[in-house]
């Protein structure tokens, strides 16, 4: 019983506690990255490909609706309304942290619509790996308090 105990003890040593938890790496320039394909997927004018940035579970607090979407439906409901005035987000500024398998992008961002509209707006992405895939875990975005349009 000795022996067993003391090759778990030398193996976790080498491969480090069971417990532990692999961090997927990440680079400031690929959580931009991140944001840049959410943006791309909002150019497909498709609620489908936009959804597919967010995890199952994710939590979208948008910025034209009052209504938080739990679920892909939901998200996928907002989107198709959405996408119809044509956004594309614009980084104004931005802070970003990295942690162990999440990220968050937090800072100012302005939609251009298709018809000429600006909507600067707060932001808040939170990215975490699931399968692999960096996935948004939550999105808040909420349009600037003072903006007059």
């Amino acid at each position: 019983m000795q022996k067993l105990v003391l090759v778990a003890v030398v193996a976790s040593f080498i491969t480090g506690p069971a417990w532990a938890v692999e961090c997927t790496p990440i680079t400031k320039k690929q959580v931009e990255g991140l944001f840049d394909r959410w943006n791309s997927s909002l150019a497909t004018l498709d609620p489908e490909k936009v959804v597919e940035n967010y995890a199952p579970d994710a939590v979208l607090l948008p910025t034209v609706s009052n209504k938080p979407r739990l679920t892909q439906e939901e998200r996928k409901a907002y989107f198709k309304e959405f996408l119809k005035k044509k956004p594309q987000g614009k980084i104004d500024s931005r802070t970003i942290k990295i942690g162990c398998n999440k990220v968050t992008d937090t800072g100012l961002y302005t939609f251009t619509m298709a018809d000429g509209t600006k909507v600067p707006a707060r932001y808040t992405f939170t990215y975490e790996v699931e399968n692999g895939k960096w996935l948004i875990a939550s999105h808040h975005s909420s349009a600037m308090p003072e903006h007059k349009n």
